[in-house]
């Protein structure tokens, strides 16, 4: 069957519009890129705190299991012979001249059974399983945890990406700047008012900031490539960063008040709390093994040559398990036991300060990093005014040259400082964030 003519001409371009959609940029802001790391599909540590998180469940469907009843059915049928002298069986009355035989068979045997065990106590088994829910518990925190600090990942290899950005925008205009003051000092030099330093200077100055610019180029890419990397995209995503460096103010938290809440919200603190938890439980567990179990069988099934001469049999009862010794291992896993929960009374302990010591941290970074901004605007505004100045008088005759580039030498430098600050600022923002727990919420 042959296609229309139309449908011939028109299926190129429909294949360059579908790859020019698939390789187009992606728009990404801070938000977006965080909602990409966090999917199923995206970042590798979530992925993995998922399915251990999995596994913490079927740990516990496990020990619950040894509190449920097992059930069972069996059915045999067996055809055999029987050597009775092998198994001391030997019957003989020759007083009646009755000769018993020693080999018997080939005869038939046939069992259908239904058998059942509960556990009807067993206080070890209780423990272990409700240190296994426990063990969930630290799982999902685990889970939380893993977002938190991909979130946090995600936003600070996006925060360095547009740095970078602005690092190039700002080695862009420096190049237009001094492309513009060269070509004042080349219509001074026409006008016989300017020499040829001046405009070798310039050249010069232009040269530096042609340099700058690659390397700012250079240092963007890399950046781009470690927020793909961090997002877990292709890295030949093309990206399109909507959001860009700005002062965000904090709303004011005390001291004492950011600690409370780092204590209340980080998920690793929890799964610490909970891994503590789980510990204890398991020492309980081991420290209770001593105690009597009762558990309860019976089964019930049909017996006999074969089905028509069957008959109905049943066993039930009840069984008492008394440890008495067992060659020290119980004891050696109770000092094991107690030894890991001590171990986690420790790490809790630990981590409860490392925590105090990272929003103490986290703040100070934050109070500096405000002023930071505070003097860097001042400076640029500073700046900005001894340039214009210079030009003005360079342009008037009054001043050479060398104080317009030098301005613009101070000015680059007071660029390059307010990118630092607002950069420094916004990366304490999520330090303290981090410190807090609250890294997702402070992107939403």
């Amino acid at each position: 069957m042959k296609l229309p003519l139309a449908l011939v001409l028109l299926a190129p371009a429909a294949l360059a519009a579908d790859k020019a959609a698939v390789n187009a940029p992606l728009p990404l802001s801070l938000k977006r890129a965080v909602a990409i790391a966090l999917a199923p599909e995206g970042s590798a540590k979530v992925q993995l705190s998922t399915e251990a998180e999995k596994q913490a469940e079927t740990r516990s469907a496990e020990a619950r299991a040894a509190l449920l009843p097992d059930l069972s059915a069996a059915f045999s049928e067996q055809n055999m012979t029987r050597n009775l002298a092998a198994v001391g069986i030997q019957l003989q009355l020759p007083v009646l001249g009755i000769q018993f035989p020693t080999f018997v068979g080939p005869f038939s045997v046939m069992d259908a059974r239904v058998s059942a065990n509960q556990s009807v106590f067993d206080f070890s088994s209780i423990r272990r399983y409700q240190a296994a829910k426990v063990g969930i518990s630290a799982s999902k925190s685990d889970l939380n945890g893993a977002e938190e600090q991909v979130a946090s990942q995600v936003a600070r290899a996006y925060l360095a990406a547009i740095k970078a950005d602005a690092d190039v925008e700002t080695a862009r205009a420096n190049i237009g700047l001094s492309e513009a003051l060269q070509k004042q000092a080349e219509n001074l030099k026409t006008a016989g008012t300017g020499t040829g330093i001046e405009i070798t200077r310039a050249r010069v100055q232009l040269a530096n900031d042609r340099q700058r610019l690659l390397v700012a180029e250079n240092a963007q890419r890399a950046a781009r490539l470690q927020l793909l990397r961090a997002m877990n995209l292709r890295l030949d995503t093309e990206l399109v960063l909507t959001d860009r460096l700005a002062y965000t103010p904090v709303d004011a938290v005390t001291l004492e008040g950011a600690q409370a809440q780092a204590l209340k919200e980080r998920p690793d603190y929890k799964a610490q709390q909970d891994r503590e938890s789980t510990a204890r439980l398991s020492y309980s567990a081991t420290k209770v093994e001593r105690l009597p179990s009762v558990s309860a069988f019976g089964d019930y099934g049909a017996s006999g040559t074969g089905f028509d001469s069957s008959l109905p049999t049943r066993t039930i009862g009840i069984s008492v398990r008394v440890p008495i010794f067992d060659g020290g291992r119980r004891d050696a896993r109770r000092a094991e036991s107690a030894s890991q929960y001590r171990s986690e009374k420790v790490k809790t302990t630990d981590l409860k300060e490392q925590i105090e010591l990272d929003v103490r941290l986290a703040l100070d970074a934050l109070h500096s990093a405000e002023d930071e901004v505070t003097v860097a605007k001042e400076g640029l505004d500073l700046a900005q005014n001894e340039l214009t100045q210079a030009r003005r008088r360079n342009e008037a005759g009054v001043a050479i040259a060398l104080e317009v580039t030098d301005a613009q030498t101070r000015l680059e430098r007071a660029l390059d400082n307010q990118t630092a600050a607002l950069y420094n600022y916004n990366l304490a923002r999520i330090d303290l964030a981090q410190a807090m727990g609250a890294v997702r919420r402070m992107v939403q």
